[in-house]
């Protein structure tokens, strides 16, 4: 079974969830097709890395792009992350054999999060990113970040019974 990155939700309204990420490594991959940076991060996790040991998939997997900040935050469509198990620390985190794999540290956070279900088209993920971004300004949720993507399932999960959650870091 896949391991999910704990959470604790301290608030919600309506549609939207608060919740608070404890501290996390990323692997990333920067540039090129989603397939492209899947297939590099999955290598890494199987074993291109030193020492080359198979690290184990958690969920979900955050898809978007580097903005600079204090601390690293996701967003957009240029990168791909998977969040390294909760057991890795900076120090234990296998080094990827692969340049184009970067590990950082994010700081724990609060992530306001909608849900959704079904494949996630470009139009149907800025439909949800729109509707987060008004339900937060109605509420007067500070945002911090810009939108990101988080993929709990595999790709050959059936459209209706895919998890997926746009966030955005919040104040």
């Amino acid at each position: 079974m896949t391991e999910s990155i704990p959470y604790v939700v301290i608030a919600n309204f309506g549609e939207v969830e608060i919740r608070k990420y404890p501290e996390m490594i990323l692997a990333t991959v920067s540039g090129g097709t989603e397939e492209e940076q899947f297939s590099i991060l999955f290598k890494y996790i199987s074993g291109k890395n030193r020492p080359g040991i198979h690290i184990p998939m958690t969920a979900p997997v955050l898809t978007g792009t580097m903005i600079p900040m204090t601390a690293p935050v996701i967003s957009g469509k240029d990168t791909m992350s998977f969040v390294m198990p909760g057991t890795y620390t900076e120090a234990s985190t296998p080094v990827s054999l692969d340049s184009r794999v970067t590990l950082q540290k994010v700081a724990e956070r609060k992530v306001a999060v909608l849900r959704f279900s079904g494949v996630t088209h470009a139009k149907t993920v800025q439909e949800k990113t729109d509707r987060l971004i008004e339900l937060l300004s109605q509420e007067k949720i500070t945002m911090v970040s810009s939108p990101f993507l988080m993929r709990y399932n595999n790709p050959w999960t059936p459209g209706f019974l895919r998890r997926n959650e746009i966030g955005i870091e919040v104040l």
